[in-house]
């Protein structure tokens, strides 16, 4: 099992920044791919971007493209989403996942395991 936290969360003004941090634990997988996803209420949960594990290779929503930057840490098991030009349209619970294996980056249903997530809520 891999557990993973999420923090950072808060209220925020539109322009501002926010940095999120994912802290995984138990049987981490070195080629796992961490993505993180967001859900507004009465929205799906949607795909925000993505990192390899080993590779460092990336993808995100065309909606946060240039704004947002997903990084990680493998020696501390933790993934970050600094997001920056924050927008209210951003407001949502924002979750961390991560893969047993890579199988894709941008589909909800291949991520195996899930944060319980954190609030990210952006006033105009």
């Amino acid at each position: 099992q891999v557990q993973l936290v999420e923090s950072g969360g808060g209220l925020v003004q539109a322009g501002g920044s926010l940095r999120l941090s994912c802290a995984a634990s138990g049987r981490t997988f070195s080629s796992s791919t961490m993505g993180w996803f967001r859900q507004a209420p009465g929205k799906e949960r949607e795909f925000v971007a993505a990192i390899n594990w080993g590779g460092g290779r990336t993808a995100y929503a065309d909606s946060v493209k240039g704004r947002f930057t997903i990084s990680r840490d493998g020696a501390k098991n933790a993934v970050y989403l600094q997001m920056n030009s924050l927008l209210p349209e951003d407001t949502a619970i924002y979750f961390c996942a991560s893969q047993k294996y890579y199988k894709g980056m941008t589909l909800a249903e291949t991520y195996d395991y899930w944060g319980q997530g954190t609030q990210v809520t952006v006033s105009s």
